[in-house]
C-alpha cells in the first residue's frame, strides 16, 4: 500500500501492481440499491408514455439488418426482444432499459471496487450514479442506454490492465469495443481519449504491448460486419454526425459545460472532481493517469465537434468511482463528515428521480424540467396526434380514402402513426427521414396525402390545404406541438420521382 497525504488527513491508496487484494465486493446494500432503482424504473414504465426514439426503434425491429443509415442494429435489435418478450407495450421496449441501468450500477461499484473502494465507498457510489441520466437513459430506450454499460465495460477492463499489470484484459477491451461497434460508434471516441491519456502520462509502453493490440485485432474482428455495411453504404453515420452537428452542434456547445454538472447531479461534481484530482496526484494510482487525462480530452473534442455533452457520462462514472473511495477515506471515523456526504448524494438522488422519471403529471410538468430532460417532453400526447390525423383522414370521402397514405416529417410521427394508427384506421404511414425513406414509398396510385409536419409541401402537390395542428392537449411545447397537418392532391410526379425529394437526414 503507498501512502499520500491530503492537507492533515492521510488516505491510503492501493497498489497499482495487485488485483488480488482487493476490498470485498459489498452485495447487500448493492442489492438494496438495485431493488430501489428497479422499483423506481419499474413503476413508471407506463407513465406519459413512448418518446420519439422508442417509436422509431419500434419500425427499425420489423426491419432488422447490419446497419442503418443514423446507427448500427443493436438498440433496434434490444426493442425487438423486448417486444418479443413481452409485448408489444412500453414494458417490451423499456425492460431492456431497465436492465442497462441496473447493470451500470454494478458496473459502477466493481470499478469503485477495483479502485481500492470498501463497503462504504461501493454503497456511494451505487447511490450516486443512480443519477438524472441514469434514470433517463434507463426509463427510456435511447441509444446511449446500451452505450452506459458498453464504455463502462472498457473503463473497468482497460482499469485492471494498467492498475493490475495484466495486459490480458486489453483482449476483453477489444471483445467490448467490437460489441460496442453495433451499437454506437462512439466507443472510438472513448479509444482516442484513452490513447491520447496513454501518450501524455503513461504508461507509454501499454500503446506497444502485443495484448492491447490482440485486443484491437478482436475489435476489428466482431465490429466487421457493421464497419463493413458502413463502408458500402458511404458510412452514413458519418454523414449523420455531420448533419446533427450542423443543425445542433451550437446548442450543443453551449449546454456543455452546465450538462457535466447535472449528468450525476450538483452533489456529485464535488466527489467527481475530488476523483480527478488525486487520480493526478496520488502515487498509487500513477498508472491510471492516461485514463484520467481521456475525460478533459474528449471533452475539448466534443466540444469542438458539437458533439452531445453526455458523451461523456462513463468517464464521469469512472471519476465519480474513483471520488468515491477519497470521500470514503476522508469521511471514516467522522460521523460529521459522513452525514454531509450522505445528505448531499441523497439529495441529489432525490432530484434525479423527479427531473428523470415521469413522476410529476402531465399536466402539470414544470417548463424547467421538460427543458433539462429532453424524453419527458418527447414522450407526451403521441395518441392524441394520431387521433387528429385519423380525424382528417375520415373527413375524406370514402373512394379518396383507398388512394390516401399518410406522409410524416419525422420518425417520432411516423412511429406514432404506425403504432396508434391502425386500431384508428389510418393507412400506411411513410417518411422520408433517415432510414424510414429506404422502407418504401407510396403506391404509384396515391394520388391524397396527409402531410404530417411538412412545413412546404406545396411544391410537390398540385393543391394543399391545411387541415389543422396537432396539439397534445396538455399544454407541453414539445417538437410535435402546432405541426400542421395538411391535405395534399396530386402528386406534381411519379411517386418514384417524387419521393426521393422527400428524404433528409437528421
Amino acid at each position: 500500500m503507498t501512502t499520500t497525504q491530503a492537507g492533515n488527513t492521510a488516505y491510503r491508496v492501493a497498489s497499482p501492481r495487485r488485483g488480488t487484494d482487493l476490498p470485498a465486493l459489498r452485495w447487500q446494500p448493492l442489492a438494496v440499491v438495485l431493488l430501489a432503482d428497479g422499483a423506481l424504473l419499474g413503476g413508471t414504465v407506463n407513465n406519459y408514455g413512448y418518446d420519439r426514439d422508442e417509436l422509431y426503434f419500434r419500425i427499425l425491429a420489423a426491419h432488422p439488418g447490419w446497419g442503418y443509415v443514423d446507427q448500427p442494429p443493436l438498440t433496434p435489435l434490444l426493442a425487438r426482444a423486448g417486444i418479443a418478450l413481452f409485448g408489444d407495450t412500453l414494458w417490451g421496449i423499456r425492460v431492456p432499459a431497465l436492465v442497462c441501468a441496473l447493470v451500470t450500477v454494478w458496473l459502477t461499484v466493481v470499478l469503485t471496487r477495483e479502485l481500492g473502494g470498501g463497503g462504504a465507498a461501493q454503497t456511494l457510489a451505487a447511490i450516486g450514479v443512480s443519477s438524472t441520466f441514469l434514470f433517463i437513459a434507463g426509463h427510456v430506450l435511447l441509444t446511449a442506454t446500451p452505450d452506459m454499460v458498453v464504455w463502462l465495460l472498457v473503463i473497468l477492463f482497460a482499469t485492471r490492465s494498467l492498475r493490475r499489470g495484466q495486459p490480458r484484459w486489453w483482449l476483453a477491451v477489444g471483445l467490448s469495443v467490437g460489441l460496442g461497434l453495433y451499437n454506437k460508434q462512439l466507443v472510438a471516441l472513448l479509444l482516442v481519449g484513452l490513447a491520447g491519456g496513454l501518450l501524455i502520462a503513461g504508461p507509454r509502453r501499454e500503446l506497444a504491448n502485443r495484448w492491447l493490440w490482440g485486443g484491437a485485432a478482436i475489435a476489428l474482428l466482431i465490429g466487421a460486419p457493421n464497419l463493413i455495411y458502413q463502408i458500402l453504404n458511404g458510412w452514413p453515420e458519418v454523414t449523420m454526425a455531420g448533419v446533427i452537428s450542423s443543425h445542433k452542434g451550437a446548442d450543443d456547445r453551449a449546454l456543455f459545460v452546465p450538462f457535466q454538472l447535472i449528468l450525476l447531479g450538483l452533489t456529485a461534481v464535488p466527489i467527481w472532481a475530488a476523483g480527478l484530482l488525486h487520480l493526478f496526484r496520488d502515487p498509487g494510482w500513477r498508472p491510471l493517469r492516461g485514463l484520467a487525462w481521456a475525460y478533459p480530452l474528449i471533452a475539448l473534442i466534443v466540444l469542438a465537434t458539437g458533439g452531445q455533452p453526455y458523451y461523456t457520462f462513463g468517464l464521469l462514472t469512472f471519476l465519480y468511482s474513483a471520488g468515491c473511495v477519497v470521500t470514503a477515506r476522508w469521511a471514516a471515523g467522522h460521523l460529521g463528515r459522513w452525514v454531509w456526504t450522505g445528505a448531499a448524494v441523497a439529495t441529489g438522488s432525490a432530484f434525479a428521480v423527479l427531473v428523470a422519471l415521469p413522476l410529476i403529471p402531465v399536466n402539470a410538468l414544470p417548463t424547467a424540467v421538460a427543458t433539462i430532460n429532453q424524453t419527458a417532453r418527447d414522450s407526451i400526447g403521441w395518441p392524441a396526434y394520431v387521433g387528429q390525423i385519423a380525424t382528417v383522414y375520415r373527413s375524406l370521402p370514402a373512394a379518396e380514402q383507398t388512394h390516401t397514405v399518410v406522409i410524416t416529417q419525422n420518425y417520432g410521427e411516423a412511429g406514432a402513426v404506425d403504432r396508434f394508427g391502425p386500431a384508428m384506421g389510418l393507412p400506411h404511414v411513410f417518411s422520408g427521414q433517415n432510414q424510414l425513406f429506404l422502407l418504401g414509398r407510396p403506391p404509384q396510385d396515391t394520388t391524397t396525402v396527409i402531410a404530417v409536419g411538412l412545413d412546404d409541401p406545396d411544391r410537390q402537390f398540385h393543391t394543399c390545404t391545411r387541415s389543422g395542428s396537432l396539439d397534445n392537449q396538455v399544454g407541453v411545447a414539445n417538437e410535435e406541438q402546432g405541426r400542421p397537418i395538411t391535405i395534399c392532391r396530386g402528386p406534381i410526379l411519379a411517386w418514384t420521382q417524387l419521393w426521393p425529394t422527400f428524404q433528409h437526414y437528421d
